[in-house]
């Protein structure tokens, strides 16, 4: 083993713990939506699918986003669902067969609010819903402004989904505050224009993220991790972003962490990109310097830096280098690092890495999102 891949296997092998539970090492999977749930059940091929990569060594397997039980949460019948009985005893075996092969796994609780279209199933008939009915790219009048009782719904929502993943053999829960869906639409200034409690400055926008992370705290056992999600850009506006200082973001992530988050996930594009300027700390960076808090990092990790959309448009990325990543790890920049396209791709991926074997890691190619492998 070269030295490169000796640091590799000894800086990524080292355990890690999110609130009460011990990760066995570094590597997460990342969320990715799959698509291969009929009736929102997941069946024996998505079981296979994720025990696979937890026996080859990945130590948190995060799944694909799951919708909570609300009625205006998805937009597919095809994505798993976090709720109802035949969905939930799916998840059930997933859970059992990941930690039969020594992995840990929690699921990505989801509500996509304003980014679904009515007359999409699960629910055709439900509205798009969100905090001031405008989607990401600005289009008003298609969706639902939430009332107070809609915003108690869907906190109710998410607090079951976590009650039931708790009961059901789950390790924690992730809370999918990214990307410009439901929570992020609050979170977001060009999204929320609400003038009551949950809109104005960041800490009024971060209002209702909090409310759902203390509901979900309350419905769980103190142990329990509870994840967040969260990201500056945005499916319709890569752009974006819900901070342009350090401070900025300290004021968002503060009452996130004190409605009891125990650790955060930092999605950005590209991990190697410094999040402000004057420092190189990335978004995780930074995440885990402002909270305290445990971090995640994610993006582009194990490839060369292509355009990132265009990968799952058809356009593969090169096998890239994981230097600059260990150096992080050695700064103790972040905790954990979520592996996407290249573990997509190659179920040994953490395998590969921990034992040294990097000239065996195959290149991204975007066939790898038609099958379950």
């Amino acid at each position: 083993m070269t030295v490169a891949a000796s640091r590799a296997a000894e800086i990524l092998s080292r355990p890690v713990t999110l609130g009460g539970l011990t990760v066995p090492n570094r590597i997460a999977m990342a969320p990715m939506t799959r698509m291969f749930s009929p009736g929102g059940v997941p069946g024996e091929d998505v079981v296979s699918y994720y025990a696979r990569r937890a026996a080859a060594g990945v130590g948190l397997i995060v799944t694909e986003g799951t919708y909570v039980g609300h009625e205006s949460a998805g937009q597919s019948d095809r994505v798993p669902r976090f709720h109802g009985e035949e969905q939930l005893a799916g998840w059930a075996k997933v859970a059992e067969a990941v930690h039969a092969a020594g992995g840990t796994i929690v699921p990505q609780l989801w509500h996509i609010g304003m980014v679904r279209k009515q007359g999409d199933p699960p629910v055709a008939d439900a509205p798009a819903v969100g905090p001031s009915g405008v989607r990401t790219d600005g289009t008003e009048g298609t969706g639902k402004i939430m009332t107070q009782a809609d915003i108690d719904a869907v906190i109710g929502a998410f607090a079951a989904a976590a009650a039931a993943a708790e009961r059901i053999g789950f390790d924690g829960v992730e809370l999918h505050g990214a990307h410009g869906y439901l929570l992020d639409q609050f979170l977001w200034e060009g999204t929320n224009r609400r003038t009551d409690a949950y809109g104005g400055d960041r800490v009024a926008r971060a209002r209702f993220s909090a409310e759902i992370v203390a509901a979900v705290r309350e419905a769980v056992s103190p142990g329990f991790p509870v994840i967040f999600r969260y990201s500056q850009w945005k499916q319709d506006a890569y752009d974006a972003r819900l901070a342009e200082t350090p401070e900025e973001l300290e004021s968002i992530l503060t009452p996130l962490a004190a409605a009891g988050v125990d650790a955060f996930h930092a999605s950005t594009r590209r991990y190697w990109v410094p999040e402000f300027d004057d420092s190189d700390l990335n978004l995780a960076g930074w995440t885990k310097k402002l909270t305290g808090k445990p971090a995640i990092t994610v993006g582009s990790v194990g490839l060369s830096g292509g355009d990132f959309l265009k990968s799952f448009q058809g356009q593969g990325s090169e096998v890239g280098d994981l230097g600059n990543l260990l150096d992080r790890f050695e700064r103790d920049e972040f905790d954990m690092v979520a592996v996407g396209r290249a573990l997509l791709q190659d179920p040994e991926w953490a395998r590969k890495v921990l034992s040294g074997r990097f000239d065996e890691l195959a290149p991204y190619d975007a066939t790898a999102l038609k099958t379950l492998s």
